[in-house]
């Protein structure tokens, strides 16, 4: 009995990280070179990313040209310039071992920042197995290659940079982030109310020029040639989804997923739990109403009332805050793809221990959700279970 209570005292003491995770590092990097060796890669967007990256490198600036097998490029700037030094790397693309190599180098580093963002906002032990257990995520990562494997990165970057008050290389990597793919830009509710309540309003209002100076700076060479082709293909927001790719809405049929009503009633929702969130979760440093925000954002509050509303502003109260942004932007999406687990994936055990379940809930939790993403095609039972578990 001894043996148990000694080894339960250790799963909930977020001081007996420092060893653990060392040792999940240590068995993910062997579980990784086994999956590169032994599990087949599977094809889906590496050759189209392939093809429009070579366009770019012979000279082709138009957005609207850039086109692979499985259609336009989507991406912003920093996706193609990443792509592009792989596709110098790898041998025009068709060294695949070596790019699955590559991606291997990404998965680790951000595992690793992701345990220390957990390890920042004292999260015990026992969520960190959850980290290193998901057969889709190193899919995502080392079978697939897809581009969240950086968007990740540099989210999760970005949001230990924030917890450690390093607002300006948090702000620039998140913007780099987001010049990879704009399902990054789910965390920005987030993220500017944290650097309101963290900084001020006139420093974070800076903060976000510096993020609106960044996208411009990724993207200057297609929009000093094509701005308007740049803008409406990187940063599209009417984007048509297919049916057959859902992995969230399923359930509800086609005609509902493709309907207006439908589409219109997630992004009302979208806002609607985002304010709620906003009234009882982000404001609780400025221990503030809307109406007193408002406010303060027309005359900020004394230094010594900002310093106060600063130090509230903890490490885990910012991992909260851009998690839950990102997973309500998840639940209101138009259409998930099994990529977009990336962001979810090492979201959930931190957002189930902070809403107070219980260890074996979070447990069953995730392993339902894991189930239900590693089902192909996806099903009314699994999409079902998808949207439940967010």
């Amino acid at each position: 009995m001894d043996l148990i209570r000694q080894a339960l005292a250790i799963a909930r003491d977020p001081k007996q990280t420092k060893w653990i995770c060392p040792l999940l590092l240590t068995a993910e990097i062997a579980l990784c070179f086994l999956i590169v060796k032994y599990i087949p890669y599977t094809e889906i967007d590496w050759k189209a990313y392939v093809q429009q990256v070579s366009q770019f490198i012979e000279g082709e600036r138009d957005y609207l040209k850039l086109y692979g097998d499985t259609g336009p490029l989507v991406y912003p700037a920093a996706h193609v310039y990443i792509y592009r030094l792989l596709y110098h790397l790898t041998d025009n693309g068709q060294d695949i071992r070596l790019a699955q190599h590559i991606f291997t180098g990404v998965y680790l580093p951000t595992l690793a920042v992701v345990m220390q963002c957990y390890r920042q906002a004292h999260a015990p032990p026992y969520l960190f197995p959850l980290l290193i257990l998901s057969k889709r995520l190193h899919s995502i990562f080392l079978l697939r290659l897809f581009n969240d494997s950086f968007a990740v990165l540099f989210l999760f970057v970005a949001i230990l940079c924030y917890q450690r008050k390093m607002w300006t290389v948090g702000s620039v990597v998140y913007s780099f982030g987001l010049g990879v793919k704009m399902s990054v830009l789910l965390a920005l509710p987030a993220i500017g109310i944290v650097l309101w309540q963290g900084m001020g309003r006139d420093r974070a209002l800076r903060q976000a020029m510096l993020i609106a100076q960044v996208q411009i700076l990724i993207g200057y060479p297609f929009l000093a040639a094509y701005p308007r082709s740049y803008l409406s293909r990187a940063f599209e927001l009417t984007r048509q989804f297919l049916f057959k790719w859902t992995v969230n809405w399923r359930f509800v049929g086609e005609e509902t997923f493709l309907s207006k009503p439908f589409s219109i009633g997630l992004l009302a929702a979208h806002v609607m739990l985002l304010l709620a969130i906003l009234t009882t979760r982000w404001l609780n440093p400025a221990n503030a109403s809307p109406l007193d925000v408002l406010q303060q954002l027309l005359h900020p509050p004394p230094e010594t009332r900002q310093a106060r509303i600063a130090s509230r502003v903890t490490p885990d109260f910012i991992m909260t805050s851009v998690l839950s942004a990102i997973t309500i932007g998840c639940l209101c999406a138009r259409s998930l793809h099994y990529q977009f687990y990336a962001y979810i994936a090492w979201s959930t055990p931190y957002l189930l221990w902070r809403s107070g379940l219980h260890p074996v809930l979070i447990y069953a939790t995730w392993m339902a959700q894991e189930w239900a993403w590693n089902v192909y095609p996806s099903t009314t039972a699994s999409s079902l279970v998808v949207v439940a578990s967010l």
